[in-house]
Order: structure tokens, then C-alpha cells, then sequence
């Protein structure tokens, strides 16, 4: 019988060998996995820009993230191709994209299956077949024991390129997710302090004049508001932190354990084979049979992976230059709601010209008037200069208003005001020079300063109304996370790929080189034993 003759299992896992590198490279050059046949991280930004200008048509509200790019066959759909774009919400995205795993999980299966037949058809070789005294094949014995070394140091290459990759990965991975995090604590903090400076105008006192009541009424409605806005938003990056963070901390801890397990298998089965001990080979070799299918499922999740990234630089790309409220890209960092912003900016600015003109009425009718003794309690007894007014930067319409020579910024008016504060006895008097009291002084820079807080939230409130801060934010990741997501995912894909090719090789010629040791021996032995029969032949 075939199995019987003495290179029928060289030849039988050669063309296993054979077999599995066509499918394998079938596989490779069939998937839409890596790039879709680009070249490099610089061809891969190229060609963002093209399916950019070639999707962003119609309008943003109805903009498709990554349309060409996700274009994938889904399974759930008989394999009719998804053209919804990216959407990590969607299953049908998610199906759609693990579809590109499933040459790798081909491969699994028919390695799997193959070499399983393979080991049996060997054990029942040895079994059943009349073994032959002695005879090897030199040429097979020196090709195995150089092959099982490159091999070997290939498993090790790839161990090493696997566990350097995941570490840049997981590094890479954790600082964009903290700097999503970051800008999103930002935007919810600066919210919150643009609440407490609206509360706290409600509270301001300038000669006992308040702001008027429909303008706090004003106030407490956007409060709620703003406060919702905030916390949604935290709320939503946090949660997708948290899931996001585990999940790689979970992938990280599976690819350091596979590096681990893959290097001391290729490493112990080196040293079995080359010391013989044949029992041993072989008991490693189901092992290692089993644990290359595994990796060859980890190839194809980490093609899910690389392009899942791929995707969401693609369509945070296409965001940016489209930008509109809202798309899939909400379940990363939502924008703050339009009309919320819009309506907290308008709020803000009219507090802003209301705290001012209080307190420049204040000035103008009462510290810098006359009054006489008796009517108390506008007279106290100021006297001196004439205090400057503040500049009030909006017109009653809330226009943006330029400043009058004269008037003072809201930067620097406390500091120039404390020149026009006197001294005071009891009661409430002037003792010195001055147009204010130092009850007075702080009553106006109360105002001042919520004044001032509430102007400066402008700029950021006008970002929030255009969702500028999600812009940037992408932005950023775009250009500066995003090519080093993408190569460490790469990085992690190949030294899979290396690993599980190196190993399932090494495994072949385990077995391999095991039969030629063997029948060495068995020679060596005979020649030893019968020399006048080896002469003759």
C-alpha cells in the first residue's frame, strides 16, 4: 500500500504543505482586508481623499460614512453587499465586516481537517505497515533539519513582531481613547461652568438691583438644558470608554498568552525533534494542530480589527469635511444639540450685556453723581474723578459692539476701579476721596467677573453650536492616531499570520524530520550490526 513505501509520508505532507499555501494565497489576495490592494499608510490617505470627494455628495444630513469602503457582502442579507456605511450600531455593518475574516477561518478548517487525516493516515502507516530495516533518504533528512530551523526562527520572528505590535497597539489605542475622553470631560466641564456663571448671575446684587425677571426665568430654563447636555455627553463617552477599554485590555492579555504559548511550542518542539524523542514530537505536534487553527481564527479577527479601524479614520475623515449633527459617529463623540448650543450662546450674551449695563447705569447714576447730603442712600459722600464706565461688547440686539475710547475692557476694570474706592466710616460714608465704597467695589466686580466668565465661554459656545470641538477632536485623530492605528493593527495581523504559517510548517517537519531521525538511527545500527551485508549491497 501507498502509506507503506518509505517516502510516501514526506510526499503526503508535502503536498499538505502545497495545498495550504495556495489556499493561503488565494486567501490573501481574494479578502478585501488590508487596504484593498493600497500600498502603505500614504497610498491608504490618498485614497481616503478620493472616495471623500466621491461620496460627499447631496446633503450632509443624509451623508453615508466610508459608503465605498464598507460596500462589503453581507451575510445576514444572503450575501447581498451592505451599503450602509460605517455604523458600529449596525449588525449588518458588523456582518459585513467579519465576512472579511472567513478565508482565514477557511484556512483553519481545512488545516484542521487535512493534517487530522494526515496524523491518522500516519498512525495507521505505522501500524499496519511491515517496517523496513533500514533505508533513509539523506537529501530528505538535511532539507527537513534546515527547514524545521528557518521555520523555528520564523515562529520566533513572528512571536516577537506579534507581542511588539499588540504592546504599540494597546499603547496607541489607550492614548486616542483618552484623548476622545479628555476632549469630551472638556467640553462637559466647560458647560458646567458656563451653568454656574448663569446661576451665579441671578444672585448679582449692584445697589440693590438685580437683573430683570424675565431674564432670570430665561436663565432657568437654559440651565437644565445645559446641564442634560453636559452630562449626556460625559455619560456616552464614558460608557463607550469603559467598553472599549476592556475590550482591549481583554485582546491584549489573549495576544500576550498566544505570543507566549506559540514561542515555547515552537521552541520545545525544535528541542524534541532534534533530541528524538519521538513520543514527545508527536504528543506536541496534536497540540500545536490545535493551536494553529486558533491562530488562523485570530488572523481573521484581527482583518475585522484592522479594518474596523481603517473604516471609522475613513469616516471620521469624511465627517470632517462634511461635518452634520448627527451620523453613527455620535456613538464615539456625539455633538451637543444644535438648538441647546444656540440657545445657551444667545443666553449668554444677553446676561453679558444685561450684567454690564447694571453695572454702568450704577456708575453713571450713582457713583459718578452729585447728590446732596440728604438723600441718602445714593449720597455717600463720593467725590473725586469721575469713574469710567465698562465697554459693553454687545448692542442691544446682542450684535458684537466695538469699545468707546474711555471704557474700560472687562479684563482689566476691577484693578483700574480700586483707584475710585475710599475709605468708609459708620455708616456706610466715605472718610477719603473715592466714587465707590468697598461694598460697592464688590458688588460691581461680582458683576465684572461673571461678566467677563461668561464672555469668554463665547468663542467655546459658538465651536459648540457648529459641533467645531467634535471637528477638532477628529481631526486630530485623524492625522495623528489614526496612521499608528492602522500600522499596529497591520503589525499585529502579520506577526498572526507569520506565527501561524511558522508553526503549522514546523509542525510538517516535526513530523517529518522525526521519521528521517529515526530511520538514521535504524540505519546507523544495521550498518553497525551487518557490515559484510552493506558491502555487499
Amino acid at each position: 500500500m501507498l502509506l507503506c513505501r518509505p517516502k510516501s509520508v514526506f510526499l503526503l505532507l508535502g503536498f499538505l504543505f502545497s495545498f495550504l499555501l495556495i489556499i493561503f494565497q488565494t486567501t490573501g489576495t481574494s479578502t478585501s482586508g488590508i487596504g484593498k490592494g493600497e500600498d502603505g499608510v500614504a497610498q491608504w490617505r490618498k485614497d481616503i481623499t478620493e472616495r471623500v470627494l466621491a461620496e460627499a455628495t447631496g446633503d450632509n444630513a443624509s451623508l453615508i460614512l466610508a459608503a465605498k469602503r464598507t460596500r462589503r457582502q453581507d451575510p445576514l442579507e444572503n450575501f447581498k453587499y451592505y451599503n450602509g456605511g460605517w455604523n458600529i450600531s449596525n449588525k449588518h455593518y458588523w456582518a459585513s465586516v467579519s465576512f472579511t475574516a472567513a478565508p482565514f477561518l477557511i484556512v483553519g478548517a481545512v488545516w484542521f481537517v487535512l493534517f487530522g487525516l494526515c496524523l491518522c493516515l500516519i498512525c495507521l502507516s505505522y501500524c499496519c505497515c511491515p517496517r523496513e530495516p533500514y533505508g533513509y533518504s539523506r537529501i530528505a533528512y538535511a532539507l527537513s533539519l534546515i527547514l524545521l530551523i528557518l521555520f523555528t526562527i520564523a515562529a520566533i520572528v513572528g512571536c516577537v513582531f506579534l507581542y511588539t505590535g499588540q504592546g504599540k497597539f494597546h499603547a496607541s489605542t489607550t492614548d486616542t481613547l483618552d484623548y476622545v475622553v479628555r476632549q469630551a470631560n472638556l467640553t462637559s466641564e466647560n458647560l458646567r461652568n458656563v451653568s454656574d456663571y448663569l446661576s451665579a448671575a441671578k444672585k448679582v446684587d449692584v445697589e440693590s438691583t438685580f437683573l430683570p425677571a424675565g431674564v432670570q426665568e430665561s436663565i432657568d430654563r437654559i440651565q437644565g438644558k445645559i446641564n442634560s447636555s453636559a452630562t449626556a455627553l460625559s455619560d456616552k463617552t464614558m460608557e463607550n470608554q469603559d467598553k472599549i477599554q476592556t475590550a482591549l485590555d481583554n485582546m491584549r492579555l489573549a495576544l500576550v498568552i498566544i505570543a507566549a504559548v506559540m514561542l515555547l511550542l515552537a521552541f520545545i518542539g525544535f528541542v524534541l525533534s532534534i533530541f528524538g524523542l519521538q513520543c514527545l514530537v508527536y504528543t506536541l505536534v496534536i497540540v500545536g494542530w490545535i493551536l494553529v487553527t486558533g491562530t488562523f481564527i485570530l488572523c481573521g479577527v484581527f482583518l475585522l480589527l484592522h479594518n474596523v479601524v481603517a473604516d471609522t479614520c475613513v469616516a471620521m475623515d469624511q465627517w470632517v469635511r462634511h461635518p452634520t449633527a448627527h451620523t453613527a459617529l455620535d456613538d464615539i463623540l456625539p455633538c451637543v444639540d444644535n438648538a441647546t448650543a444656540k440657545e445657551t450662546l444667545d443666553r449668554t450674551r444677553l446676561v453679558t450685556y444685561q450684567l454690564i449695563n447694571l453695572v454702568d447705569t450704577a456708575i453713571t447714576t450713582v457713583s459718578n453723581g452729585n447728590f446732596p447730603p440728604q438723600a441718602r442712600p445714593l449720597y455717600f459722600n463720593q467725590s473725586g474723578p469721575l469713574m469710567p464706565i465698562l465697554c459693553n461688547p454687545f448692542n442691544s440686539d446682542l450684535s458684537d459692539r466695538m469699545c468707546q475710547p474711555g471704557e474700560l475692557g472687562l479684563n482689566n476694570a476691577t484693578e483700574v476701579w480700586k483707584n475710585y474706592t475710599c475709605q468708609i466710616t459708620t455708616p456706610e460714608m466715605c472718610a477719603t476721596t473715592g466714587r465707590v465704597t468697598p461694598k460697592f467695589y464688590n458688588q460691581m466686580a461680582a458683576a465684572v467677573n461673571i461678566s467677563y466668565g461668561l464672555y469668554r465661554y463665547g468663542p467655546f459656545l459658538a465651536d459648540l453650536q457648529d459641533c467645531d470641538f467634535v471637528r477638532s477632536a477628529f481631526t486630530e485623530i485623524h492625522n495623528d492616531h489614526c496612521p499608528g492605528l492602522w500600522k499596529y493593527t497591520l503589525w499585529i495581523y502579520v506577526g498572526l499570520v507569520l506565527v501561524s504559517a511558522a508553526v503549522m510548517l514546523s509542525l510538517v517537519f516535526w513530523v517529518i524530520y522525526a521519521r528521517e531521525r529515526r530511520h538514521r538511527v535504524y540505519t546507523k545500527d544495521f550498518n553497525a550490526q551487518h557490515p559484510h551485508d552493506v558491502r555487499e549491497k
